[in-house]
């Protein structure tokens, strides 16, 4: 390790060391004055709304004043070189004419923040590793600190949110998750005004839950169904219930709360990671289905017990189905086929899983691709959508761990000069007491 690499180790350490008790105001000027004792001058944090169509510059405790046009408030995502570098989790130069000065994804695991500006035209800051190492470790201090921050909630809002949405963004899981075997990415419409739409997945060992739901009606009763639903299926599950007795506690929960004036349809489902068999089981919701090559829709089918909290006591049916590596698996709501264009067209499932097959032979990452599906569905319905339209999607790489280049072009992550596979990089992991 020569001299300034050892610098900008020693200063990373020194931003880690500075961050335990720091605010969210106070993270863009402490990154900025760390980073330029490491040789990043200019460095400025942009952050994603809420329906990732702007970037908003962070300033916190930064004079932005100093920098005059050379530091914009906001940009848009579309049509940028900062949001093409955002949606597609690539460095940038700032322009084809000037050196100097980079936008860098901020990534925090695979879940897309925003941006990090580094330097300035003839700065002499040049494309390395450690600029997205300087990113991710700005990423990680970012995600750690906006929870507990309304500034960073105001800052990532361009209009007023209700209450039932107000509660499900703060259940949701965020909406890219990637191992590496499996990329789960997820969309939810109308941002601000969703209100009985819910979606969930978590990993335990080697088993990756997925669950969506849809409660009855559009209003805070419905946002407080689609909660309840939610929160219910994660505690049965943590207890160590099986699909169906999660299922089943969930429907217990609603009817023991609404006594049958609220329901809630749903599919839980269950992956095995090492074999890819998917159990699921339906409870009056769209079945999913598999887009196989990129190129042939399978329909998978089981019979639906009626929706949770119905009080119809009628109990759900496992379906068990085999994937195949590479399949994408599609969990949605009737809101994203059932709406209307002008002329009172439906969307369509035929025409969602054309527009995925469609994008992702462009070579788009899963989440880009998402983000495009929900702006072309908004543009498809005049941006005013009659109901919630949710949407999640899971592939399944197969057995073995996907290549770090094929996570990198699924999912925009940086490159990486890691072993070949991550599997191998944790295989390759220094024992306890072995030499580091």
């Amino acid at each position: 390790m020569n001299g300034a690499e050892m610098a900008r180790t020693r200063v990373l350490g020194n931003l880690i060391a500075a961050s335990h008790l720091m605010t969210l105001e106070q993270l863009p000027g402490t990154v900025a004055s760390h980073a330029a004792r490491a040789g990043w001058p200019g460095v400025l944090i942009y952050v994603a709304d809420l329906q990732q169509e702007r970037l908003y510059l962070l300033s916190g405790n930064v004079d932005v004043s100093r920098y005059g046009d050379d530091a914009p408030t906001e940009l848009a995502i579309e049509g940028t070189v900062p949001g093409r570098a955002f949606q597609l989790g690539m460095i940038a130069p700032a322009s084809a004419a000037t050196t100097g000065q980079w936008w860098v994804p901020l990534l925090d695991g695979a879940e897309r923040l925003g941006v990090l500006r580094v330097g300035f035209a003839g700065s002499g800051v040049e494309v390395d590793e450690d600029l997205n190492q300087l990113a991710g470790l700005v990423a990680l201090l970012l995600e750690s600190k906006r929870g507990t921050s309304d500034s960073y909630s105001r800052l990532v809002r361009r209009r007023t949110m209700n209450v039932a949405a107000e509660m499900e963004w703060h259940l949701m899981p965020p909406r890219t998750f990637a191992t590496d075997r499996v990329l789960i990415s997820a969309v939810m419409e109308p941002a601000y005004q969703v209100s009985g739409d819910a979606f969930d997945y978590a990993l335990a060992g080697e088993v990756m839950h997925l669950s969506v739901f849809d409660a009855m009606g559009h209003d805070t009763a419905a946002g407080l169904t689609a909660n309840l639903a939610l929160a219910a299926a994660r505690n049965f599950r943590r207890q160590g219930a099986d699909l169906l007795q999660t299922a089943e506690g969930v429907a217990k929960t609603l009817d023991e709360q609404f006594a049958g004036s609220r329901y809630a349809t749903g599919v839980l489902a269950d992956l095995h990671l090492s074999t890819g068999v998917l159990t699921w089981t339906n409870y009056g919701h769209h079945p999913p289905v598999v887009i196989r090559g990129n190129r042939t829709v399978v329909h998978l089918s089981c019979p639906p017990a009626p929706p949770m909290g119905s009080g119809l006591g009628v109990p759900g049916v496992l379906a068990r189905d085999q994937l195949e590596p590479g399949d994408r698996l599609l969990l949605y709501t009737d809101g994203i086929t059932e709406a209307r264009n002008g002329t009172g067209q439906e969307f369509g499932l035929a025409g969602l899983t054309h527009f995925l097959i469609r994008h992702h032979t462009d070579g788009l990452p899963v989440p880009e691709t998402l983000r495009r599906l929900i702006s072309h569905h908004l543009e498809y319905h005049h941006g005013r959508l009659e109901d919630d339209a949710t949407v999640l999607l899971l592939e399944w790489h197969g057995p073995t761990p996907y290549q770090p280049t094929q996570l990198q072009a699924l999912m925009g992550l940086p490159p990486t000069t890691a072993p070949e596979t991550i599997a191998d990089a944790w295989r390759q992991q220094p024992a306890d007491g072995d030499a580091g």
